[in-house]
């Protein structure tokens, strides 16, 4: 089975399966639950009988084919705490009738996995759908709580009225109901758009509920209009009137077999007259007669605590029955959630992905498609809001005064260096020192900006830069040098811009691969003069295509960058400079502002990943990353291992469903795109291209992902 996040795109879908579903009710249809959207953070997902993608990572389907179940849940993330429900609306898992106790077992296996690894979840409250919603009364979803520790929290009682007996009914409160219509009382149902009548009803309710229990409805008012405006079939008012006072009424929500009564208000004068024997006479009798149940529902005010006049009414005199609303808590622990199926190992057989995007995006949904639509709406796509709200936080984030978005990492380098040649005078094939293990697009900034890159050997240790290294490397021609901070790891800044200082030099850090990593509790991207970002999909924070982002605390170096980005101008048809035409747009802007305020949690979970493979990879054809001193600077964006044999290892991870990714098999001094630099004989560095391979690390990934991974590198040896 596989996990997809809900999103707007699955709307039809999902609403499709809960009107299927063994236990669903209108309430968890979504235009009901999007109307609280303001108020709670959906994390709803599918889960889908095998998997939805084919080997190159393309969604095959995500209609209703395949569906097995959908879990409507929100997010408190201050909790840490997964909620099974959307505002008032009782939940847990929806599934089928033909559903069976094992395929229950493995969708909550699933979804409580995922909770764990996508939202770093601790805990999550469940709340089922009552039986009388359900077309069988066995709870498969029950049975998969409880194994997982579930612990029964908090009860309420609703009674309901079963509709299958008329001619008892009939004989019920039949003096109370003539009473009232000896006071020429009558029951009116508020028509569309009688906003009035609302008014006159919501009135009543609030001077009832605050007289006799000091307390408000949950609701207001406008509230309510709303939702008899989008949901006129389904949200009825009845009132009972004399002449044109409302003295008694009640509001109901009828969902599939069951009309449920959410409020419930009768005066002095309705209850002295009969009112409430009338209208639930009507209700019962003659308005709901065909449908299976009448829940007259639980008091939301105060807890639950205050037992509102419907209950103590019709189960005096309507033959109600009890029917509990149950609330459970379990904490999510990890060896409950492994042993749930009986297998105890890792559940999910697809193939490990070295990064698999989608599941990343979708993991964002629905705010990520949302923000999207918002900038599609709003008409403005360049240079707009959302651009400058990215721009403000970035740099907050970062900690420095500017950010520049641009179109890609390797413009936002190029920028800079053509800013520092404008501001500085630097000379056409003026040097920039490089470490030799980076990616080409750094040395191509250099040569964009008509520099000359000097590579430097990186250190066997940490990949990074060999700062013992650079005295050797400064000539009179030499401007800059450019730290990279490989796979997400620092370099040693202090060293750098020590020497950088003694020699004049400026330090331009590339952090392409570094968002969110410090050093003595600065962010990388303000370790030196600016900053270099690339926030191309696959990164720690990526939007969705190319972007980028110049970051410095210099005034006047980012009024020459943004100028420069935007064809040399500040002042539109008015160009100061020969620019380009480098700028980050409003929808990846958009997509950025999203994920931001997830990176440091997402940046945990790969540190947790990273020290998982740290501690359990044991064998001695593979040379694993020195850990940092402090977790802080390294976010590992990849996880790096060392091997003789690299290519026999990754093939042999191939075949056993593992993909992996070799950053980088060629040098850039041994590319064709720089044959003056093929003389250079660098063996540190080239001996890193012969020998690295990135293993899969990624937010999406659990634990069991890794420790499979681990597994197969542990068994590996050359006869393989």
């Amino acid at each position: 089975m596989t996990i997809v996040p809900y999103s707007v795109n699955h709307k039809e879908t999902w609403d499709t399966f809960v009107r299927q579903s063994k236990n669903g009710t209108f309430l968890l249809q979504r235009n009901f639950m999007d109307y609280h959207a303001d108020r709670f953070t959906d994390c709803s997902l599918l889960v889908y009988d095998g998997g939805i993608v084919d080997s190159d990572g393309h969604e095959q389907c995500c209609g209703p084919e395949g569906l097995k179940a959908v879990f409507p849940a929100n997010w408190v993330e201050e909790e840490r705490c997964v909620y099974s429900h959307q505002g008032l609306t009782y939940g847990g898992l929806i599934y089928t009738s033909a559903t069976t106790q094992a395929e229950v077992m493995t969708c909550m296996q699933l979804i409580t996995r995922y909770c764990i690894d996508m939202l770093r979840a601790e805990r999550m409250v469940y709340k089922p759908i009552p039986y009388i919603y359900s077309t069988c009364p066995s709870e498969e979803d029950l049975y998969a709580i409880f194994r997982l520790g579930a612990r029964l929290v908090a009860r309420s009682v609703s009674s309901v009225v079963a509709l299958d007996s008329p001619l008892k009914m009939r004989s019920l409160r039949v003096r109370q109901a003539k009473k009232a219509l000896e006071h020429n009382l009558y029951i009116d149902r508020l028509m569309e758009g009688d906003g009035a009548g609302l008014h006159d009803f919501w009135g009543l309710l609030t001077d009832t509920l605050q007289r006799r229990h000091g307390v408000r409805p949950v609701h207001a008012e406008s509230e309510i209009r709303l939702l008899m405006e989008r949901f006129p079939k389904e949200i009825k008012v009845f009132t009972v009137k004399r002449e044109q006072t409302v003295v008694a009424g009640c509001l109901v929500f009828v969902c599939g077999r069951v009309a449920h009564i959410q409020y419930i208000a009768a005066g002095d004068e309705g209850r002295e007259k009969g009112a409430l024997d009338m209208l639930f006479r009507h209700l019962i009798i003659d308005r709901y007669k065909s449908l299976d149940f009448l829940d007259f529902g639980i008091s939301t005010e105060q807890g639950g605590r205050i037992l509102n006049e419907g209950l103590i009414f019709q189960k005096e005199g309507f033959g109600g029955r009890a029917v509990c609303y149950d609330c459970y808590e379990m904490a999510l622990d990890k060896d409950l959630v492994d042993a749930l199926d009986g297998k105890g190992g890792y559940l999910d057989d697809n193939r490990i992905k070295f990064l698999y995007l989608k599941s990343v995006n979708d993991s964002f949904e629905p705010h990520l498609s949302n923000a999207i639509a918002d900038v599609v709406r709003s008409g403005w796509y360049l240079q707009g809001r959302a651009v400058r709200a990215f721009e403000e936080q970035f740099a907050h984030f970062i900690g420095a005064k500017h950010c520049v978005g641009v179109g890609n990492g390797l413009d936002a380098l190029s920028i800079i260096l053509r800013a520092y040649r404008h501001l500085e005078g630097w000379q056409q094939g003026d040097e920039v020192i490089v470490p030799a293990n980076t990616f080409i697009a750094t040395l191509l900034a250099i040569t964009e900006a008509g520099l000359t890159p000097v590579l430097a050997e990186p250190s066997a240790d940490d990949y990074l830069i060999d700062v013992k290294k650079l005295p050797a490397l400064i000539t009179g021609r030499t401007r800059a040098i450019i730290p990279v901070h490989l796979y997400g790891r620092v370099c040693d800044m202090a060293s750098v811009n020590l020497l950088a200082k003694e020699h004049g030099l400026r330090v331009i850090e590339d952090a392409a691969q570094a968002h969110g990593a410090m050093l003595q509790g600065r962010r990388a991207g303000h370790l030196a003069d600016a900053a270099a970002f690339s926030f191309y999909p696959a990164k720690n924070l990526g939007c969705l295509g190319d972007g980028g982002g110049i970051v410095t605390d210099d005034d006047e170096l980012a009024r020459l960058c943004r100028m420069i980005g935007n064809y040399g101008s500040s002042e539109k048809y008015v160009h100061e400079l020969k620019g380009i035409n480098s700028r980050l747009d409003e929808v990846q802007a958009a997509v950025l502002s999203v994920k931001l305020p997830r990176l440091d949690d997402d940046n945990s979970h790969r540190r947790m990943l990273a020290r998982l493979y740290t501690e359990e990879l044991d064998n001695p054809l593979v040379t694993k990353p020195r850990m940092p001193r402090n977790s802080e600077e390294h976010v590992w964006y990849v996880y790096p291992i060392r091997c003789a044999v690299r290519d026999q290892l990754k093939e042999y991870l191939r075949r056993h469903g593992v993909d992996t990714q070799i950053h980088y098999p060629k040098p850039p001094h041994k590319q064709g795109a720089y044959p003056e630099l093929g003389h250079l004989q660098l063996p540190v560095a080239e001996r890193m291209h012969r020998e690295i391979l990135s293993l899969p690390i990624s937010p999406t990934l659990g634990e069991g992902h890794i420790r499979r991974v681990i597994q197969l590198i542990n068994e590996f040896n050359v006869t393989e």
